[in-house]
């Protein structure tokens, strides 16, 4: 492993995403929705048949969680209700308590993003692939929160997303606040 000094960096040019554990999506998003406007939210649950491909310190795992979706201009809100297993949220929540858990990055190449990773010393925390239409889309997070106070993601968004399991709050209560 390359000194401290000689270590390469890794760059972070463009926040895409804030992700926020929650121990309750629906009333979180209620709270996003009417105290602050944000919204609608898109509803998905993150579990073994959504995500196939799940991994945990590089070992096949399985893990899941409800998670909501909405942007704050070009900026996407992540609300996450973990659900089981052994994952980066449940480590967090044990540490910390619930709040902003992880700073997403958009990457076009995840398989580049994490060798670049490595090479400045990060190594991938848990992951998970497939959920896009395609089998495509994936993420990453990096041990990064004892160094900066936040994991910092790798995000691989599919060409195309499944539809959600529900919006909050549905098309026609959101229409009637526009």
């Amino acid at each position: 492993m390359p000194s401290e000094e000689s270590r390469p960096v890794l760059p972070i040019t463009n926040v895409a995403q804030v992700a926020i554990l929650v121990p309750d999506l629906d009333a979180a998003m209620k709270n996003f929705w009417e105290r602050f406007g944000v919204g609608p939210w898109s509803v998905y649950t993150y579990d073994k048949k959504f995500v196939p491909n799940q991994n945990r310190r590089g070992q096949p795992t399985r893990y899941a969680s409800r998670i909501g979706l909405a942007n704050i201009g070009d900026l996407r809100i992540e609300l996450i209700q973990p659900l089981e297993g052994d994952t980066v949220y449940s480590e967090f929540i044990e540490k910390h308590g619930y709040g902003v858990q992880h700073l997403g990055v958009l990457t076009q190449s995840m398989k580049d993003s994490v060798a670049a990773a490595e090479r400045a010393g990060f190594s991938v925390t848990m992951d998970g692939s497939g959920f896009g239409l395609d089998g495509d889309g994936a993420y990453a997070y990096l041990d990064t929160e004892d160094l900066v106070g936040i994991t910092f993601e790798f995000i691989e968004r599919p060409k195309g997303r499944h539809a959600p399991e529900y919006i909050y709050p549905s098309p026609d209560a959101a229409d009637a606040k526009a």
